[in-house]
């Protein structure tokens, strides 16, 4: 299972996390986040790909910051189109678009067939007054309803504490496509700020 540690900002603690190897690591570029990125990434390993999460961000911001910082892939986080997605994908060339889906309840998973063509993964996170980062976790059942073949990330509340929920529902067959695992505030000292020690022993575990 692949891992994305989110919502990175110090240098010293991006190179100590980065020395975890984890799959994937995010760049927030929200300005109303408390995790927001207004830096150089430093030099992290190759094989980890560096992924900018932006928020309803123009096309222009985005481009600008994918090749400022020599992004792999973009994390829509907000309420952006299909069409949004489609223009984005042409411009973006090579790099990868995850689009996120905030989850409660009620979610309709029929407005994902849209975005399709236009993305490479989902992520499903948990509605909350944030965009993301809120700290709790959403009804994993609800993915039995996963009408899609594309490959999702999960997020939302994920910590040391459900690993062993998180093992059962990663053997179920809504799982299927589940391809990474994306854990930010439920590893924070504070935010932005992640402990070694506990990501050290999720990864070893996941």
């Amino acid at each position: 299972m692949k891992l994305k540690v989110c919502g990175m900002k110090y240098a010293e603690n991006i190179s100590q996390v980065a020395a975890l190897q984890p799959d994937y690591m995010g760049f927030i570029f929200h300005e109303n986040s408390s995790r927001y990125f207004d830096d150089l990434i430093p030099e992290i390993p190759q094989p980890i790909k560096k992924v900018g999460v932006f928020v309803n961000s123009k096309t222009d911001t985005i481009l600008e910051k994918a090749r400022k910082h020599n992004l792999d892939m973009v994390q829509l986080h907000g309420s952006e189109s299909p069409e949004f997605c489609l223009s984005l994908k042409q411009d973006l060339d090579h790099i990868e678009i995850i689009k996120v889906f905030s989850v409660r309840d009620d979610f309709d998973f029929s407005l994902l067939k849209a975005y399709e063509p236009h993305v490479a993964y989902f992520l499903f996170d948990t509605k909350g007054k944030l965009p993301g980062g809120n700290g709790y976790t959403f009804n994993w059942e609800l993915l039995k309803n996963y009408p899609s073949h594309k490959p999702y990330f999960l997020s939302g509340g994920i910590g040391l504490e459900t690993l062993e929920d998180l093992k059962i529902f990663l053997n179920q067959p809504e799982a299927k496509h589940c391809y990474a695992i994306d854990v930010n505030s439920k590893f924070e000292i504070k935010p932005a700020l992640k402990d070694f020690k506990k990501l050290k022993e999720f990864k070893s575990q996941l």
